[in-house]
Formats: C-alpha cells, structure tokens, sequence
C-alpha cells in the first residue's frame, strides 16, 4: 500500500498508525532515507492494501475509523486532497485494509505460472521482500530466488529439482505466506515469534528450480518440442512420471560430488525422463545457476525439498557437521520424519553443498506415495513439515 509523505510524517508515525514493525517499513523502502524524509515521496506500507469504499449515509471518518480500529489519521492519509467534513454520499475514498489471509492457494496444480503470479502479488503486499533472478532455466524462465530476512545467518530452502514433485513448490510458497503473514501481524508460528528471526536470520528460497519440467508435468510438452520430448518419454503423451529438465537430465544427479560414481551406475545414458545424471556434472543451466547461488552466498543450512518418503538425508561422507545430527534429531522430534543419515546415492544438490562447504545439508522427503503426490496429502504435508522449515530457521546450537 502507497502513501504519499506529509510535513510531520516519519517512518516511526506510519509503524504507530497502522501497527506494522517500523523495521518492515524501512526494508520496504530501500531507497528511502528514513531520517530525511521528503514532503510528497511515495512510501510502500507492508501488510496492507488499499480498498476502494463508497460513501453511505452517516458515514464519516470517524465512524469508519471506529468501525475499521484504525485512526482517523489513516484514512487522511489515505485520501489526499478530500474534505472530511463534507463527505458525499457514493463518492469513493480508499480504507486501508491489513492482510490476515493469505493469498497463496497450494492445493492447486502449481505450474510455473501460477508461482510467478503468486510471487508478484506477494511482492505488492510485502515489499520487504528481495526478489532476484539467479538464473534462467532451458526455455530462458527465471529462477526466481526470494529473499526474507536481514540477519547474518543464513538458511537456504529449495523446492522441483524434479518436474513430477511440483507439490514441494505449493507447500514452500504457503509457508513463505505464512511467515509473512507472521511478520507483518505479530502472529505466533507454532509458538515463535518470527519478528526476532527477521532481524537474526536470512532466509533464501527458490521454490521452482525447474519450471519447465513442472510446466511439462502439469501442461503437456510444447509445440516445439512435442515430438522430441515424446521420443524422450519413450513414445508416451503422459508426462506425469517425468523428473528431468527439459532436456531429459536429472537435476538432482548433476552435481559433483561423486558425479561419476552415480553415473556409472545409472541405467540411462541418454536423455530420459529420470535419472540421467547428463553428460557431464553441472552441464544444465538450472544447476549452474542453483552451484553459483551457493558458492556465493555461503549458505549456513541448505533444505532441499522433494517427495516423497516421509524421511530426510543428511550425510555425506562423514563431511557433516556435528549440528547435523542435532537438527536432524529435531527436524525427526517436530515431523515424525525418518532420520537417514547415509545413503548409497550421490550427486545431489545436498551432497555436494555438505562436500563443498561442510555444513548442514538436508534432502527432505515429503509425504508417501506415487510421485506426483496428490492434493489430498497437502495439509497432511504441510503440518509435518511446518516444524521443520521453523527449527531450521530459529535452532542455532
């Protein structure tokens, strides 16, 4: 929501009208000097949104302050330029109105147009938000990467390294809602307050590691390339079982760390649906971009979401760090989850962050079943894994 600044305004005035963390407010406007500020600059308010009203009989700006629990200064603010006193019925002025449902709908098909579409209304609503692209994927969409958070330590959370476990996206994306829904009301998580963590901790997510997979799962192949990926599905039109990129490469195989290992034990070795590591680590766009994100950003935890097993991994090759086992003891006490710690598997995203960088990795395996998973087990999901998206956040040893 936009206000325009009046003589006497202050970031700490707007924090006191409209009960938002004066700390939101700041982050909202970055290129907003908080202690100059200027008559007439635009300033973004998290949280809320501008409703269009009509007037009525007997209303008035107190009587709509009072009905709405917010100053009357507010609605000044608001409407620049009306003469309170002289109100005409079915005129229209702007009621600020705070957000307290989310706008994000997981229990949907989540293609990738449905993510961005979610991305940039969340943008609107909580401009404290960082959105960057860390890349593009093989058909050149942006793999967006949002940012949450100013503190010193670091926690990135990853969701459709393969195409057929798109529900990963919707379960991240309703938690990213939840959290700032948190931040911007001062409601409890499980408990915790989130403010303190915003402050404390950055968080990272990029929710569509392969849009185009997802799109191709969800949508069918595109013209220009329908005959080639119907090759590559071995001549089926049904790409709900399809893992890979766009170009038949397993995302979460192409890593290096023991790349050639897990390679030779592959059955494809050519472009498939599933599980071929490529031909050589590292050679797709989207695990390029996701090494570079991390060789940069120096990540302090890394999830990386995928169905399904009800069961996390955390080790490699005895590289982990000891608060591995300590988070993995709380993310198993807070979902229910299986703790694995070894696997005879390699190559994944998670096993070459834990070789490269010693810390804590995780690849965690949501629900049970047939990928893709239905619908029906979201809220089942997202309960279990609401504990751990919060310990990884808030449990520091």
């Amino acid at each position: 929501m936009k206000v325009k600044v009046r003589s006497g305004d202050s970031f700490w005035y707007y924090s006191q009208l409209f009960y938002i963390p004066i700390q939101l407010i700041i982050d909202s406007n970055p290129s907003v000097d908080p202690n100059g500020l200027k008559i007439g600059t635009e300033i973004e308010l998290p949280g809320f949104r501008k409703e269009s009203y009509s007037i009525k009989s007997g209303d008035s700006f107190w009587t709509l302050s009072e009905q709405r629990n917010i100053g009357v200064d507010a609605l000044l603010l608001l409407n620049e330029g009306v003469n309170p006193n002289s109100l005409q019925i079915g005129s229209s002025i702007f009621l600020p109105s705070r957000v307290v449902t989310p706008i994000v709908n997981g229990k949907q098909a989540y293609s990738s147009k449905a993510f961005e579409d979610d991305v940039k209304q969340l943008k609107e609503i909580y401009p404290f938000i960082k959105l960057n692209s860390v890349g593009e994927s093989v058909l050149g969409k942006d793999l967006i990467e949002m940012r949450v958070g100013t503190g010193k330590r670091k926690v990135h959370i990853d969701a459709s390294f393969h195409a057929n476990e798109w529900i990963t996206t919707s379960i991240l994306m309703t938690f990213i809602n939840d959290y700032l829904l948190s931040l911007t009301n001062g409601n409890l998580m499980r408990g915790i307050q989130t403010l303190p963590l915003y402050g404390l901790v950055t968080i990272s997510f990029v929710p569509m590691v392969n849009p185009d997979g997802v799109d191709l799962v969800l949508n069918g192949p595109p013209v220009d390339r329908r005959k080639e990926l119907i090759e590559i599905n071995r001549g089926s039109t049904d790409f709900t079982g399809w893992k890979a990129n766009i170009r038949g490469v397993d995302l979460n195989n192409q890593f290096p760390a023991k790349w050639e290992l897990e390679k030779g034990r592959k059955e494809e070795k050519s472009p498939a649906p599933r599980d071929f590591p490529g031909y050589k680590p590292l050679s797709e766009p989207e695990t390029i971009a996701m090494a570079k994100l991390a060789q940069e950003e120096m990540f302090d935890r890394l999830l990386a979401l995928h169905t399904q097993g009800k069961e996390f991994y955390w080790g490699y090759e005895g590289l982990e760090p000891p608060e591995a086992a300590k988070l993995a003891a709380d993310f198993n006490r807070v979902s229910g989850y299986e703790s694995v710690r070894y696997i005879d598997s390699y190559a994944g995203y998670k096993d070459w962050f834990i070789k490269e960088f010693k810390k804590a990795g995780f690849t965690i395996e949501l629900g049970k079943g047939i990928n893709p998973l239905p619908l029906s087990q979201f809220n089942e999901i997202y309960q279990d894994m609401l504990g751990i998206f919060l310990v990884s956040i808030y449990r520091w040893y």
